[in-house]
């Protein structure tokens, strides 16, 4: 490496060396007529112009960051756009450079990677929940249109988290939390092992450092117990595969990385001597033939513990990863993993998709969007369906972190296919998989020639057969024990369609509700609520009234569509009762009753000051809410909605025109119970979902209830304190808009 020495501009006349990688001193120095060549030297210089003068927090000039991340790039194999966009990937963000700067200089390609990378920068993946999901699907959409933005990401997180030790621990906590929960796992999804173990290593080290020091000296203290363990095997081997004729490109051991030796500690409970398995063997052999004949020689020489052989070249990982594993008991006793692999697999198995760059001689550009036939994409594609099918943020996020990271299982179809789906699937999820209409109408499943229970969880290497009839449906029964999101999604579908009239009924009376009987059919015939159905993305109204009923709307969002028709019709022609009926919607939450106001505003009801009073338990009405008082004997004025049914056969005499004093109930965070019963399907875990909805909104729940009944959904009863109509509004919107929501209404809802 070649250093080089940077003033800046300073009064300590302290100076700065950064070192310059020999690839790319050799750049600087090389062919400059080299469109390629020309590219990344022109990065690294504008970069470098930039970025004069900023510090990191380690105090080294910050110039070495980018560097470090277009050498890591460099390593994975990436082409010229790549690693100009690592030199480049923070001049947007902290400089007065602007994307259209970075185009006209590198071109769109290096701009669209630079830009997206700066916004996945910007995302919080430990914000609310809503946020957060907002920003999983931005990602994974930019991983699609080009997935050398992850890649780039990946380094820069990498080079990141070796340098953490100069930010605050909290700081340091955040950051490795996010890598080992998104970052870490992606790079396991693109195959790059040895980015993976890193980021696990680096995140273990801030989260657990108590323990990651503990291991990290364990097991340097047996190092040299391990090594003449492992040499003794490989001596074995390499003896028995020349009498053979074979002859390996690489025998090698390993010990395995710190967190994963942690993560086996803490699954199977067991202490650092317990675990024996440490280090492995990697045997890099010539072809695939010689593979297989490798392991007869491994399992001739050693013993072979049963149940621990896996054959990931026969079956792939979905990040096309291959390798022969099996494990063995030593001569000393002691088991011990061996891999078994070619030496493209083992590109592959280290560097991943980006092998595909670094050792192929087709062309980057061949590798770098998704494509309908693109096996690398298979988890990519499902995870942009699951943002189609998943319109509820938490199950969205839930489902990502619980399924899309974990290890798959594979099970065959009668005629061989392979399916691929997350670990703990049924054979429910199986059909699914299959089509939509073959989870219809599923009927049974045998699994490998038996007849077996719909929940029991798919094996490996399982063959399934989905027995289909006519009239079979889904069951609400089998929500509680699916793990795939698209079948879960199916599932509610063919539910809301199968109950399409109950749901036109159940919305047809929501709207009555909020409008009155006077005029509605005539409003739900008209043009103007057709023209409300098409801004809702509905083809006719009576698919808006069941997206209301069953919960997809609110009965808000189809007044505020009537309201923003309404202004624009003119007011020249005359009215039609349809068209007075949605006119009227425009006055009918501003509804005005006309009380006194006294100095100082002291009291929250209006019209009643010094009085007793009390809110009425039959209506419970909310600041926002037109309101009636109404003497009673005992009790002073009690406070009624106006269109409380109770008080309509009340003498006029003792009602008392009333109101909210605006001003003293803004002042006085007052909270008022309303009772709420939400009719949902019946799930594991749907009541922690939706009092994580409302903790999110910062609501109070006082009691809690729930109420099941076999084939049918369930009824939750809630009784939560708010401020006003308005936030009521905002919180039953928030759980509506849950998609195992079927309906919610206010206990003692008006009407």
């Amino acid at each position: 490496m070649s250093p080089i020495t940077l003033i800046p501009e300073s009064t300590d006349n302290k100076t700065y060396q950064v070192y310059i990688p020999n690839w790319l001193n050799n750049c600087l120095i090389g062919d400059q007529n080299d469109e390629n060549n020309n590219l990344i030297c022109r990065a690294f210089q504008f970069a470098y112009s930039l970025h004069e003068g900023q510090m990191r927090k380690s105090g080294e000039p910050y110039i070495a960051h980018p560097i470090a991340v277009a050498e890591l790039l460099r390593d994975l194999g990436g082409d010229s756009e790549m690693i100009a966009a690592g030199f480049l990937h923070d001049v947007v963000e902290d400089t007065p450079t602007t994307p259209e700067d970075i185009e006209v200089m590198f071109g769109k390609n290096v701009r669209q990677l630079v830009e997206a990378v700066t916004k996945l920068s910007k995302f919080n993946f430990s914000s609310k929940t809503e946020r957060q999901a907002e920003n999983f699907r931005r990602m994974f959409i930019a991983m699609a249109q080009d997935i050398r933005v992850i890649v780039v990401k990946l380094a820069d997180r990498l080079h990141n988290m070796r340098t953490l030790d100069f930010l605050p621990p909290e700081k340091q906590r955040l950051i490795a939390e996010e890598t080992k929960e998104i970052f870490a796992p992606l790079a396991n999804r693109l195959g790059i092992w040895h980015f993976k173990w890193e980021l696990e290593d680096l995140s273990f080290k801030y989260l657990h450092p108590e323990a990651y020091n503990k291991i990290k000296n364990l097991i340097a203290e047996r190092r040299t117990d391990r090594e003449a363990r492992i040499e003794n095997v490989i001596d074995t081997i390499n003896q028995r595969l020349e009498n053979l004729g074979i002859h390996p490109v690489e025998v090698k051991g390993r010990p395995k990385h710190l967190y994963g030796i942690y993560h086996k500690m803490m699954r199977q409970k067991k202490e650092f001597e317990q675990i024996y398995d440490i280090a492995a063997v990697r045997i890099i052999v010539n072809t695939n033939d010689e593979c297989y004949r490798t392991l007869a020689v491994v399992h001739d020489a050693f013993r072979p513990i049963p149940g621990r052989f896996k054959d990931y070249i026969g079956l792939p990982k979905p990040n096309l990863y291959q390798s022969l594993h099996t494990t063995v008991v030593n001569s000393n006793g002691r088991p011990l993993e061996i891999q078994i692999r070619t030496l493209e697999m083992h590109y592959v198995a280290e560097y991943g998709i980006a092998a595909h760059w670094k050792y192929k001689e087709t062309g980057h550009s061949n590798h770098r969007h998704l494509s309908s036939d693109d096996e690398k994409f298979t988890w990519l594609r499902q995870l942009l369906d699951w943002q189609k099918d998943l319109k509820d943020a938490q199950e969205y996020v839930d489902n990502l972190k619980e399924n899309l990271f974990d290890d798959d299982v594979y099970a065959f179809t009668p005629n061989g296919d392979v399916i691929a789906l997350a670990r703990g699937a049924t054979a429910v999820d199986f059909a699914y998989r299959i089509h939509s209409e073959v989870g219809n109408h599923m009927k049974g499943a045998r699994i490998n020639d038996k007849w077996s229970p719909l929940d029991q969880p798919l094996q490996n290497g399982d063959i399934v057969e989905i027995i289909t009839a006519n009239n079979s449906h889904p069951s609400l029964d089998w929500l509680n024990f699916v793990v795939t999101p698209s079948a879960k999604n199916r599932i509610r579908q063919w539910y809301k369609r199968s109950h399409r009239d109950e749901n036109i009924a159940r919305g047809r009376e929501l709207l009555e509700k909020e409008l009155g009987k006077n005029g509605l059919e005539s409003l739900l015939k008209s043009d103007t609520m057709q023209k409300v159905a098409q801004k809702c993305n509905f083809q006719k109204v009576d698919d808006l009234l069941a997206a209301l009923g069953y919960g997809e709307l609110t009965c808000t969002q189809i007044i505020n569509r009537l309201r923003e028709e309404n202004k624009q019709q003119t007011t020249e022609k005359p009215q039609t009762l349809a068209e007075e009926s949605s006119a009227t919607l425009t006055n009918t939450p501003q509804q005005k009753t006309n009380y006194r106001e006294i100095d100082g505003n002291k009291y929250p009801i209006a019209g009643i000051e010094g009085l007793m009073y009390h809110i009425a338990g039959c209506c419970k009405p909310l600041p926002g809410e037109n309101i009636i008082g109404v003497v009673t004997n005992t009790r002073g004025i009690s406070i009624h909605h106006h269109d409380c049914p109770n008080v309509h056969n009340i003498p006029g005499e003792r009602l008392i025109p009333v109101g909210w004093n605006p001003r003293k109930t803004n002042q006085r965070n007052a909270t008022y119970p309303i009772d709420i019963v939400i009719e949902t399907i019946d799930r594991v875990g749907i009541l922690r979902d939706i009092l994580g909805r409302l903790s999110d909104q910062n609501i109070n729940v006082s009691n809690a209830g729930v109420k099941t009944y076999v084939g049918k959904p369930a009824l939750i009863s809630l009784t939560i304190d708010v401020q006003d109509y308005h936030q009521y509004e905002c919180v039953i919107g928030k759980i509506k808009d849950m998609s195992d929501v079927l309906n919610i209404r206010r206990v003692s809802e008006i009407g």
